[in-house]
């Protein structure tokens, strides 16, 4: 039996698109790199920006195969990450108390540790409903 395995959601992606010459839908759907090449170079001068509108759908499907879900909400935690994340909310919920305090006190690790964790934040709230199996 395949059960569905939804941990990212499409609303949530297109809002993200919507500042998405910044990179952020493509950071939310476990894509770095693109992430931070869109981020350098406005949605590839705003073409790429235009043709996500359409491949969304897809990178949705792909991020919920990729990733597992489980006790911990992808889309909690990148709204906190989006919203708090240089007062660290986001770690808080993960269960990373002393990171968070980290970044409470430092701004977010000075920013370096903020954008990491726009570079990791899917494989850390994997490994999180991973481990919650184990």
């Amino acid at each position: 039996m395949l059960i569905a395995n939804n941990t990212h959601n499409k609303v949530i992606g297109y809002i993200l698109w919507i500042f998405g010459f910044m990179g952020a839908h493509r950071f939310y759907y476990g894509r770095p790199v693109t992430g931070t090449l869109y981020f350098f170079t406005l949605g590839l001068f705003f073409i790429g920006w235009i043709v996500d509108l359409f491949l969304i759908p897809s990178m949705d499907r792909a991020a919920d195969r990729r990733y597992v879900s489980g006790g911990k909400d992808y889309n909690v935690t990148w709204i906190l990450l989006t919203f708090l994340g240089i007062l660290g909310i986001h770690r808080l919920y993960l269960g990373k108390w002393l990171t968070a305090l980290i970044w409470f006190l430092t701004g977010g690790l000075f920013l370096i540790g903020y954008l990491y964790d726009y570079w990791t934040l899917n494989e850390q709230i994997d490994e999180v409903n991973r481990n919650r199996f184990r």
